[in-house]
């Protein structure tokens, strides 16, 4: 076998067998394969997809292209996966409230992708705070707090981590297949006995409709569950930014509002992390409604912010203070009327062009900047109040992103907001 032949055989039209994507992994993991190859892989993939025996065989191969971990006995090991949004920092909240429900939680996360942004980045908003550990350290950070949020150690689905980046730079990000593969081998790696999967749907969303993102749901429910891991997914809106905040330290700080008890900072992102949580729980044999009453009072009580704290300053943190960048300035809305509708891709790339996010890899990502008081579906604002508030490094910085802003938020009559939960499956 040869990446070359592999890439002529896909040219042509035919599926690569179980055996060459298993042999690819192992290139890509090894470094047989270059990264010319790898992007040419992801965009045949892409275009062509790879067919469900594919899927499950390249998700395996890639699983099994580095270590798998194991987990005392003692507690179950749940985690969750959001397919990607714009404002979207549940994992943030989820994974400190599972923790104090008695749960291990390794979250194995990433960066920013595309116009999404990454958890890792957010996390890493936080002065001194590193999501780059080891395995022990791994270790000792879930032993300590109960749960980790980390980036994917080397020996950890290498493979992924090399088909990862390339994804981010060649434009195949939205390939169903892909994410599939790169979602579920980090997370089966990390030995989890249960998994939830939030896919999105949206203007905000790699998966624009909701049938695309109940076909990305059933193929991760079905291909973690071949894998042996129970699995279930939430099929969830992204027609606007799921909390009203987008950047890294924008959304921390609107974290530790929630943590802190306020709801009403971020009502959508509290209420799906609750719906989440109970879900999971019920994966681990909790009846769904008294599991979401026990995430749910793991914010409330305050008990969710004791273990971020206790995780962050595992993880490194000096202060859980937030960077603040020096710029400032009101998107303001042109006319008045109620907000109809939102252009959730445009507003992550607003954040992106301010520095928040990469335009290509290894780009250096400025935690402070972003957007915050972000206006939500079916909210009236008057000619001159603010959609937004824009933090930039710099006035035309501030000045680009505002009009970007005014751009993606139409202002008129009608529209509302949707249901959170769109659809359920397992």
């Amino acid at each position: 076998m040869s990446a070359r032949a592999i890439l002529a055989r896909m040219r042509a039209g035919e599926r690569p067998s179980p055996e060459q994507l298993r042999w690819f992994a192992r290139g890509l993991a090894s470094g047989e394969v270059t990264d010319a190859q790898a992007g040419a892989f992801a965009m045949a993939a892409c275009l062509r997809g790879l067919g469900e025996e594919g899927r499950a065989a390249l998700t395996l191969a890639m699983r099994d292209s580095g270590r798998v971990l194991r987990w005392p006995g003692d507690r179950p090991v749940l985690d969750k996966h959001s397919t990607g949004g714009v404002g979207d920092c549940v994992s943030l909240v989820l994974a400190p409230a599972l923790a104090a429900c008695g749960v291990a939680v390794p979250m194995v996360s990433g960066r920013g992708l595309g116009h999404s942004g990454g958890t890792l980045d957010k996390l890493e908003a936080i002065p001194g705070l590193s999501a780059e550990l080891s395995e022990a350290r791994f270790r000792a950070v879930v032993g300590e707090a109960g749960c980790a949020v980390v980036a994917a150690s080397r020996d950890l689905a290498p493979a992924d981590r090399r088909l990862y980046a390339v994804r981010d730079v060649t434009g195949t990000v939205a390939s169903l297949d892909l994410i599939v593969a790169s979602i579920l081998s980090k997370k089966l790696a990390a030995g989890l006995d249960g998994l939830v999967l939030d896919v999105k749907a949206g203007s905000g969303a790699f998966m624009r409709t909701e049938g695309e993102a109940v076909a990305l749901a059933e193929a991760l429910v079905g291909t973690a569950r071949d894998a042996g891991c129970p699995a279930a997914a939430l099929v969830t809106d992204m027609d606007e930014p799921l909390a009203p905040a987008v950047g890294n330290a924008v959304e921390v700080a609107l974290c530790l509002r929630v943590l802190r008890g306020e709801r009403e900072a971020a009502p959508r992102l509290h209420d799906l992390t609750v719906a989440l949580g109970g879900r999971l729980l019920a994966l681990a044999g909790e009846a769904e409604g008294e599991g979401e009453e026990r995430v749910a009072e793991a914010i409330a009580s305050g008990m969710a912010l004791e273990r971020f704290e206790r995780m962050a300053r595992a993880m490194g943190a000096t202060s859980l203070g937030l960077p603040a960048a020096p710029v400032a300035r009101e998107a303001r809305a042109p006319q008045g009327g109620v907000v109809a509708a939102i252009d959730g891709e445009a507003l992550g790339l607003a954040v992106v062009a301010l520095g928040g996010g990469r335009a290509r890899e290894g780009d250096r990502v400025d935690p402070a900047v972003g957007l915050s008081r972000v206006r939500g579906l079916g909210e009236r604002v008057e000619r001159g109040e603010a959609l937004a508030v824009v933090h930039a490094a710099d006035e035309a910085g501030a000045e680009r992103a505002a009009a970007a802003v005014v751009a993606a938020v139409r202002v008129g009559e009608g529209g509302g907001r949707g249901p959170l939960v769109r659809a359920r499956v397992g």
